[in-house]
């Protein structure tokens, strides 16, 4: 369906479109994601050329209202996904729960060695999943996760968008009670970068997740790197008293 517009001025046309997306953000329309549609979209949606769509949306990137991120798309400026770290979930979970486009992607899975730190809890071998998280087709996240060794016989293509937690309930019996979170930043390395379509050296959050079942021991020892751009994580406290 086109959207109308004045066309006595050819000039004012991407003044006018401009008007209609600045409305649109403003109202939320492009939520929860934050993008907007691409320039051949919008395009067809006011039939005006992609050199008059480029004009309105100059307009708006002037103004601070949106941000273009080369080979990705354009954005609403400042729109983050927001992981809260005060509720149990899978970063799928999370993702999906916001209303996001998220999707998985099985990088590999397979038997290690299991890091010191954790053979009292796996023994000798463990089974190790990379897994990556992407939002409207974008990558935002690589998931490494190292898993008790009964997960041995999942097979992760067909587990598809299925979350670690509820995967590990189903091979178990255990469902997954609590989790130990750490959270920091660094530059990312050649095998963390190159996934989420970077380069060596760009900063990353880092999630260090250490999952347990209800008698203690541990479920899932889990490692995200994670583009910051549009991702931020969230603690909120309740005064009771």
């Amino acid at each position: 369906m086109r959207d109308n517009l004045v066309r006595e001025n050819a000039t004012a046309l991407y003044r006018q479109i401009a008007d209609r997306l600045r409305e649109e953000i403003a109202a939320g329309r492009f939520e929860p994601s934050g993008r907007l549609p691409s320039e051949s979209e919008i395009g067809i949606r006011f039939a005006v050329s992609r050199v008059t769509v480029r004009l309105a949306l100059d307009r708006l990137e002037g103004e601070g209202l949106i941000e273009r991120r080369k080979g990705k798309g354009t954005f609403t400026a400042g729109k983050r996904v927001r992981h809260p770290l005060d509720r149990l979930r899978s970063f799928h979970e999370s993702l999906r729960l916001q209303g996001l486009n998220a999707s998985m992607r099985p990088l590999s899975a397979g038997t290690v060695a299991t890091p010191p730190d954790l053979t009292d809890q796996f023994g000798p071998r463990c089974q190790e999943v990379r897994r990556l998280h992407l939002v409207d087709g974008e990558p935002v996240a690589l998931g490494r996760s190292l898993l008790p060794p009964e997960l041995a016989g999942v097979d992760w293509e067909a587990a598809g968008q299925k979350p670690v937690y509820a995967i590990l309930k189903e091979v178990t019996g255990k469902p997954v009670v609590g989790a130990d979170i750490e959270v920091k930043a660094e530059a990312a390395i050649a095998a963390a970068a190159e996934p989420l379509g970077g380069v060596p050296g760009m900063p990353v959050l880092v999630m260090i997740r250490r999952s347990f079942f209800a008698d203690g021991a541990c479920a899932d020892h889990a490692v995200f790197h994670i583009r910051p751009e549009r991702y931020s994580f969230v603690l909120s406290h309740r005064w009771e008293g």
